[in-house]
């Protein structure tokens, strides 16, 4: 299909029509699961599922860059596919980066292959924050004809679209890049936090945006992804994130769509993430699933849903090592409402395929 047939795709469906799952979709396992009630089947699907880690994958991707591959609507349908195709999981999410909508505005961002998203030139100070640029729906349509492009072609799967959390495009946008201690970000974020503020302003506005025009071009659930949230303190997050995300999540409360919220390192901080708006919490490999559940509990959530939580590194261990944790995390996912199976982080490239294949045959032959 011809980039300008993509266009016709997007274009030609009513935008009241884009938000409205078909029936089979809208009683997806993972929706189900999502919203407390009982699915068909135990959910599963795998963070980074598209990527690295698959051979079709690298042979499409040769010679071109992430972030070009990230803004052609054809290669996103097709990455976004290749994991529902091989391993039958239960959704596909929106193959893309967290810095698309940074590059969409006109930021000067580039992924290095090994290195991941680097900044031209870092923001840390008001005058840069003040002329950071926001991102308009022409900026991301694109995207919008990958989303179009993939509703006709997943059928019965629903697709989960994602987006960065405004600290952790922050901690980029300061540091330049990725960092191990954050230490700019976090020296700004206390000795100026009138600039603090209104850059994690700008970058809640932009990540709305673009999570907006994921859910009015059809997918059927979110994730926000807040990969560094957890390098602070709750009492840090609370004062200093936890309103920038509350307003990205709280914009999506009319949209019809699940919304899940993921960090990494974040045990201490899964009430406070609950909180800004998630009707999933996702959670990392380093606290189980039912101490997940009762955190969030006695914070409040009635009928929490959880998301996770198999150490993404344990995929490269014997089998037999594998099936006991899936079975482990499938039993202690149960004290929640819903329980969507998942890894605690992304797929590393160096897991093997035919393992993630027998993840999700594993999962499915659990009981719901």
């Amino acid at each position: 299909m011809s980039a300008d047939m993509a266009t016709g795709a997007a274009a030609d469906r009513p935008a009241s029509h884009e938000n409205q799952p078909t029936e089979q979709v809208q009683t997806a396992p993972l929706l189900a699961a999502a919203a407390g009630e009982a699915p068909s089947r135990p959910p599963v699907w795998f963070m980074r599922q598209a990527g690295r880690s698959l051979p079709e994958y690298r042979k499409l991707r040769e010679g071109m860059p992430m972030l070009e591959a990230c803004f052609n609507p054809e290669m996103v349908c097709e990455i976004t596919l290749q994991p529902v195709r091989r391993h039958d999981v239960d959704a596909a999410i929106l193959f893309s980066d967290i810095v698309v909508p940074l590059v969409a505005a006109g930021v000067g961002v580039e992924i290095v292959p090994g290195t991941g998203p680097v900044v031209a030139e870092p923001i840390r100070t008001a005058e840069q924050v003040a002329a950071l640029p926001t991102v308009t729906a022409e900026q991301l349509r694109p995207i919008a004809r990958a989303i179009g492009l993939l509703r006709n072609e997943l059928g019965a799967t629903p697709l989960i679209g994602f987006a960065g959390a405004p600290f952790t495009l922050a901690s980029y946008l300061i540091e330049g890049g990725p960092s191990r201690h954050h230490e700019r970000t976090k020296a700004l974020m206390h000795s100026d936090k009138p600039t603090w503020h209104a850059l994690l302003d700008k970058l809640a506005g932009i990540t709305r945006e673009f999570l907006r025009m994921q859910v009015a071009s059809g997918v059927h659930a979110v994730q926000l992804f807040d990969s560094w949230a957890g390098a602070l303190s709750e009492r840090d997050y609370r004062e200093l994130v936890l309103p920038h995300s509350t307003a990205v999540l709280g914009s999506l409360g009319d949209a019809g769509v699940p919304r899940i919220h993921f960090g990494v390192g974040t045990s201490e901080l899964l009430p406070a993430m609950w909180e800004a708006g998630a009707d999933v919490v996702g959670v990392d490999w380093r606290v189980p699933l039912d101490e997940a559940v009762r955190r969030l509990s006695v914070a409040g959530a009635e009928r929490p849903v959880v998301q996770g939580n198999l150490d993404p590194a344990l995929l490269l261990a014997d089998f037999s090592v594998v099936e006991a944790e899936v079975r482990r995390i499938h039993a202690e996912g149960r004290a929640a409402a819903g329980h969507i199976f998942n890894l605690g982080h992304g797929v590393l490239p160096e897991t093997d395929p035919d393992v993630l294949t027998r993840v999700v045959e594993l999962v499915h032959s659990l009981e719901p």
